[in-house]
């Protein structure tokens, strides 16, 4: 079964995506991206698959995997149960890592650990208790502070021992992945995401008829194809409204790809539980708080 493509948003104004999620969640599905992926379970304990590896886990168990390495953790857990944090994951371009380590020589102790990402990196109990605290931090992190916690965690990362996962001759295969019809629509989505384009288009990529098309991309994200389209178009109007330009809300509003002023501040609410403007403010009060501190 070929893997899924996982469109990972990183903000503007990040370096890297830092987040949580619990069980059962759309994204807990056989799938990859173009990203390294720290992996951490905090809850549950059931299966998981890296590449061709197979293996059980428990809370506690972390893992790196490297550029377009699938991957996939399965809990176990009776149906109907909800849990409401299963792991933390931090998710980082090869380019900015590979910018970082130019312009910082020191990071050069890495390479080691990002090499052996690519066959899956899982660290022992030991390490995974160090970074615990860490990855809980870089979830909520602000400012400068989410640079000084990652570079904690790369720290303690980069000095552990790891058991790589996949055997040696495993090398997975994105363009293999991407022939799927459906990798190749959400890969179109995400390239022009701010431009307009049908569903109708989008099962002509796939090379599916609307109906099967329809089908097949809720059972894939788990979404209807317009709720996930404007969760994506939400997230890159809260990136410009966090951007150093003031740019006003009608221009955000069009340059994330939403041509209705109305419809935007609806789904933006929605989304969010507020407006933009009150989005702005809030962030803007935040800053302040952080430069009176």
């Amino acid at each position: 079964m070929k893997p899924d493509l996982e469109v990972v948003q990183i903000g503007r104004s990040e370096s890297f995506k830092a987040w949580a999620h619990g069980y059962p969640y759309h994204t807990v599905r056989w799938h990859f991206h173009p990203e390294y992926e720290i992996h951490h379970v905090v809850a549950t304990s059931g299966h998981y698959f890296v590449g061709d590896f197979i293996g059980n886990f428990e809370p506690g168990n972390l893992v790196l995997t490297g550029p377009n390495l699938p991957h996939n953790w399965v809990s176990n857990v009776e149906p109907g149960v909800t849990i409401p944090l299963r792991c933390r994951i931090l998710q980082f371009s090869a380019e900015f890592i590979s910018d970082a380590m130019a312009l910082l020589p020191e990071l050069s102790a890495c390479a080691d650990l990002l090499e052996s990402s690519r066959r899956g990196a899982l660290f022992s109990p030991a390490t995974a208790e160090l970074a615990a605290p860490l990855l809980a931090e870089l979830v909520t992190a602000q400012g400068i502070r989410r640079i000084e916690v990652f570079l904690g965690l790369l720290g303690v990362l980069s000095r552990a021992e790891v058991t790589t996962l996949t055997s040696t001759n495993y090398l997975p295969d994105p363009s293999g992945f991407m022939s799927t019809g459906i990798n190749e629509a959400l890969a179109y989505i995400n390239a022009n995401l701010t431009e307009p384009f049908t569903e109708a288009d989008l099962a002509e990529i796939a090379g599916l008829s609307a109906s099967a098309f329809s089908r097949s991309f809720r059972r894939h994200t788990g979404q209807v194809l317009v709720k996930y389209v404007n969760r994506l178009r939400i997230n890159l109007a809260c990136q410009l409204l966090m951007g150093k330009d003031e740019m006003k809300i009608t221009d955000v509003c069009f340059s994330s790809g939403f041509n209705n002023i109305s419809n935007f501040n609806r789904q933006f609410q929605a989304q969010k539980g507020m407006t933009p403007s009150r989005f702005r403010d809030l962030l803007a009060q935040n800053q302040q708080t952080a430069l009176a501190a």
